[in-house]
């Protein structure tokens, strides 16, 4: 990893000290939960500042024991050398190492501490003051500085007054137990994580930029899977400055920038007489971020992996080929689009902007909560810097952190990235073990406890403690979870399919339909078969009742009877019941039409006598009077 002190920090911002007279940059120092458990007197939350080294646990917790040694406190020299060792025993927590600080480089005490066995180390500020981002050691003065990138364990800075209490407990022999909580270190809003890599196409910066390219070769596979199944969008970005006018001439300037002084970069070698200058980095700078633009617009943005590390393998400062024939070359092995690539770059030697590494500088600038981009390089995540190694497992552990629960993509499940919850004690979720069906999900950041959907059948509940099929189809998932049984060929359940929810038990049986229904004894409990010639035997679900001395039972009446009225009772009664109505029915009908003929004979016989004299009637005077 390319990585710069406070000093170094000072010279990039700065590197035309002379002629800006001032430096400035809002850096945000990046924080992660101390939750002290034990004891009670320091019960609570704490703030402190991540190590810029090391691996922290993104999206994780760690609970650790804290352990302030009694000897090499500042943990300056090995461990080993003052006989002290803070490995985990079996059954007790894992050490968090507490160190003063002062004498030597905050790496050299997290090696130290780690080469000892512990889990974490705490370091204690000596001044009272805001927190700080421990960072890693200039190169020129950390002599033996190869351990830093093998440092593993996550560091924490924390505050005086905190270390002073924890230092008064653990000196009254209390134990003092921990959790470093890195759940919320990164916004994890949504889906989709997207993140930025500030970083430099400088190969002549020694192991810092030996590191950054290669973990540039390792995360481009992770990287480039990510961004094609649309999990993450990435964006690559270079950090340029600018070079005041009153010194455009100088031979700083010139060597260093392009475009007239607006964009450039510290000579690689820092030998303005030899070698590459600045402006070639600029340069390369601007290519590869065009590089990107271009790849972005024609849908594929994650050639920008094969374009950089390509260009790293090919076309070297070393070997004199960092050069734009060079880049050429691999831009058109790639397929790339090298025109549009060489119109965006435009021409570095006009005194113009160029709107592309305009937009950069505009981004440097810290917006929200993240800061000024001041470390370099720098990665961040949902708009959030990233501390830390940078390594393809680190940096995938921080990214897999960003996603929201239970929507972060299969990688970040894997056993080297987090650990499965749910195969301890089912997570505490529910199961049903008889069906293989559980509650509990895994997560990146921890299980979460949600009733399933098992072949379209939603399981509804608190996902702790209980878990109910619902809907049409449930009976079909281990029979919805209700009661069933089997006994002599007959099966029972206490499954309804057109219930939507809820177990009950069938007629015959009592009980709460889900781990129990129990047969009812109809016989004993006196509920059938209780007439005086009745002989009753209990079944399984059921009851049996016959009659002696040629009787019949009747289970709708519950009654015996004789055959003849037996062989009434039941459907040969109901059907001589509906036989005679339907004779009386007609007879009635029969009867109705007969009167209703006399009735209309009768008045159409006296309607036609006022007409003419019917045969069979004598004559009738007439009644009629004529005036003359």
């Amino acid at each position: 990893m390319v990585k710069m002190g406070t000093k170094k920090l000072s010279f990039l911002l700065c590197v035309w000290v002379l002629v800006f007279g001032f430096c400035y940059g809002r850096f945000v120092v990046e924080k992660n939960s101390l939750k002290v458990t034990y004891p009670k007197s320091l019960k609570g939350s704490y703030e402190c500042a991540i190590g810029n080294f090391g691996v922290p646990k993104y999206g994780g917790v760690m609970v650790g024991s804290v352990v302030y040694p009694k000897a090499n406190q500042k943990g300056c020299k090995s461990f080993s050398d003052v006989d002290i060792s803070f490995q985990t025993k079996p059954g007790s927590y894992p050490t968090f190492v507490l160190v003063d600080r002062g004498d030597c480089f905050f790496t050299l005490k997290a090696w130290n501490a780690q080469n000892a066995g512990a889990a974490a180390i705490l370091v204690a500020d000596d001044r009272s003051e805001t927190l700080i981002t421990m960072d890693t050691p200039e190169e020129m003065n950390a002599g033996k500085g190869d351990y830093v990138e093998k440092i593993t364990i996550p560091s924490a800075l924390i505050s005086r007054s905190l270390a002073d209490k924890i230092k008064d407990a653990l000196s009254n022999g209390e134990m003092v137990n921990i959790n470093l909580d890195w759940t919320e270190a990164l916004p994890h809003p949504d889906e989709r994580v997207e993140y930025e890599l500030w970083t430099n196409s400088n190969d002549e910066c020694g192991p810092k930029c030996d590191n950054l390219i290669e973990f540039l070769k390792d995360f481009k596979g992770a990287a480039q899977l990510l961004e094609r199944k649309g999990f993450t969008q990435f964006t690559p970005r270079y950090i340029t400055w600018y070079c005041p006018e009153a010194f455009l001439l100088t031979k700083q300037c010139k060597s260093q920038c392009i475009n007239h002084g607006r964009y450039c970069a510290p000579d690689p070698e820092q030998d303005f007489s030899k070698g590459y200058d600045g402006k070639d980095v600029v340069i390369q700078n601007l290519r590869q971020a065009c590089f990107y633009k271009v790849a972005n617009a024609s849908g594929n943005p994650w050639q920008w992996w094969d374009y950089v590390t390509d260009f790293a393998i090919r076309c070297p400062m070393k070997d004199k080929k960092f050069t734009e024939e060079c880049s050429d070359q691999v831009i058109t092995s790639l397929g790339a689009n090298l025109k549009k690539i060489k119109e965006c770059v435009g021409d570095p030697h006009a005194d113009v902007e160029n709107p592309v590494l305009k937009a950069e500088q505009d981004a440097q600038i810290g917006k929200g909560s993240r800061g000024d981009v001041t470390i370099l390089p720098t990665l961040v995540i949902n708009d959030r810097q990233y501390r830390g190694k940078l390594s393809r497992a680190a940096v995938l552990k921080a990214i897999c952190a960003g996603f929201q629960e239970t929507t972060e993509p299969s990688i970040c499940l894997t056993q080297d990235m987090e650990t499965n919850e749910c195969l301890e004690n089912n997570g505490g979720c529910w199961q049903d073990k008889s069906a293989n069906i559980t509650a509990c999900r895994d997560t990146f950041r921890g299980r979460v406890c949600e009733c399933p959907i098992v072949q379209n059948v939603k399981f509804v509940g608190d996902g702790y403690t209980h878990c109910e099929a619902s809907g049409a189809l449930r009976c079909a998932i281990n029979n919805g979870g209700c009661w069933k049984g089997t006994q002599e060929g007959k099966v029972y359940s206490a499954c309804i399919d057109d219930h939507t929810k809820g177990c009950k038990c069938p007629p015959g049986f009592k009980g709460d339909g889900i781990n129990k229904c129990e047969d009812i004894d109809e016989c004993e409990e006196k509920l059938k078969c209780q007439c005086p010639q009745c002989k009753c035997k209990n079944t399984w679900g059921s009851y049996e009742c016959k009659c002696g001395s040629g009787l019949f039972y009747s289970q709708e009446n519950d009654v015996c009877m004789g055959k003849y009225t037996a062989s009434m009772s039941g459907g040969n009664f109901l059907g001589m019941i509906i036989l005679v109505a339907a004779v009386a029915g007609v007879a009635g009908y029969a009867f109705y039409k007969i009167r209703i003929q006399r009735y209309m004979d009768s008045e159409i016989r006296q309607i036609m006598a006022q007409y003419m004299p019917l045969d069979n009637q004598p004559e009738v005077p007439s009644q009629l009077h004529h005036d003359i």
